[in-house]
């Protein structure tokens, strides 16, 4: 937890500290306690809680007796006083949830991202689905903070700009940030998707998850990498582009033009072309628009035929079919190999998998993964590496996305105490 200080200059800092103290105090907290657990003095404590009060961000409720003297009115957060939006953009589909203070998803919606993606369609299509989370959970507008879009990479986090990614062909330089602002009317926040997916487990944690790996399998193959306590984001704020750790001596050329490339060894497009290839999926199975899709190449490919193709292949591996079974489990040695990697470069103590495409293929992927990182020769073992999925869900990178909303409004930052010219 941060730790206050009673300089009167930066009482926005000490705001945000004593609201992160009652946040985690589930059954409340008492000024005094507060005061303990920030370092801050009970007479700052008391100010600022007063603040917090009239602000409609904390009230009181309910007593404690601690100690001699008399009983001690607790503090609470009002979990519905400041609200968060956060949206995904995949390739594939479009989540967005509407968060309270506590990260409670309040709503949900989700679409396939509009055929060809053109940036407009995207943005018109994502506010609509933001205005129809504020309709439908009947709350004023003005308790909405902004708006977080998790986006993949590479993106350009000054500018707000999505630069060029893979599976949007027609997302070269796109001004997201600022065009989804004007369509909303709220402030808007862009992240690299695996970046938010990491904030999400954060957001979440119980304050002692340090150094861990979000292994990301959505359309793309990707980590975001917390360390120290802190999502690492890089010089750009695209940290996290695994997807060409070599893996493989073997296989398809990857896209950029070297063999062994993890991420085009076990993405779902990738499956399901070695699916179709090998005869694990054959006509009858699937649509033949998505088994014509999977030898497709290039970022025009429809991600929704190869979604239908993605999902038929996993349920066939959990019912123990060979030849599917067989895939899915290749995939996951490759994953293994790659985490490995990254476990021994960042000395890193869990991993996190999860994302749009990962429920399908969790079973059998983890049946596998922790004995094959385990035994791995190439494991540097300093400490036990816990391996797990994400109890967040498929929306994890959207979670994630309004997270950085509440943290950038909420959470306490030593940044904040800088004096700028």
């Amino acid at each position: 937890m941060r730790r206050g200080t009673n300089l009167p200059a930066i009482g926005g800092y000490n705001r945000t500290v004593v609201l992160d103290a009652i946040r985690r105090a589930t059954d409340g907290a008492s000024r005094s306690e507060v005061a303990e657990r920030t370092g801050l003095s009970a007479q700052t404590v008391t100010n600022v809680a007063r603040r917090l009060i009239d602000e409609g961000l904390v009230r009181e409720g309910g007593t404690v007796i601690r100690g001699p003297g008399k009983p001690r009115t607790l503090l609470h957060l009002v979990a519905a006083g400041r609200l968060a939006v956060g949206v995904h953009v995949d390739p594939a589909v479009i989540t967005a949830v509407l968060l309270d203070l506590e990260g409670a998803v309040l709503r949900h919606a989700s679409s396939p991202t509009p055929s060809a993606s053109r940036p407009d369609d995207v943005v018109a299509l994502v506010a609509r689905l933001v205005d129809g989370l504020i309709r439908d959970a009947g709350v004023d507008r003005s308790a909405v903070l902004g708006v977080g879009i998790a986006a993949p990479g590479p993106i350009d986090v000054a500018e707000g700009l999505v630069l060029d990614p893979p599976m949007l062909p027609r997302w070269r330089h796109v001004p997201l940030r600022s065009a989804l602002a004007t369509a909303t009317g709220l402030p808007v926040l862009l992240e690299k998707d695996v970046t938010a997916a990491a904030v999400a487990e954060l957001w979440f944690g119980d304050g002692g998850r340090r150094n861990l790996a979000f292994v990301y399998y959505g359309t793309g193959f990707g980590t975001g990498l917390v360390l120290g306590g802190e999502p690492v984001r890089g010089a750009s704020s695209n940290a996290g582009d695994a997807g060409h750790i070599m893996v493989a001596s073997r296989g398809r050329r990857c896209t950029c033009g070297r063999i062994g490339c993890v991420g085009e060894l076990i993405t779902p497009h990738a499956l399901v072309r070695q699916a179709v290839e090998g005869g694990a999926l054959a006509p009858g199975a699937v649509s033949d628009a998505a088994l014509a899709e999977a030898a497709a190449s290039g970022d025009a490919v429809d991600m929704r035929l190869i979604g239908e193709a993605f999902h038929a292949l996993a349920a066939r591996a959990d019912a123990e079919d060979g030849p599917a079974r067989r895939i899915v489990r290749a995939a996951a040695r490759h994953l293994a190999h790659a985490v490995v990697i990254q476990v021994n470069l960042l000395d890193l103590d869990e991993v996190v998998c999860g994302g749009p495409f990962w429920q399908p293929i969790s079973r059998v992927v983890l049946e596998l993964l922790p004995e094959e990182v385990r035994r791995s020769p190439a494991l540097i073992a300093k400490h036990p590496v816990r391996i797990v999925e994400s109890a967040i869900g498929d929306d994890v990178a959207a979670v994630g996305a309004a997270c950085l909303v509440l943290d950038n409004a909420f959470s306490p930052r030593p940044s904040a105490m800088l004096i700028r010219p």
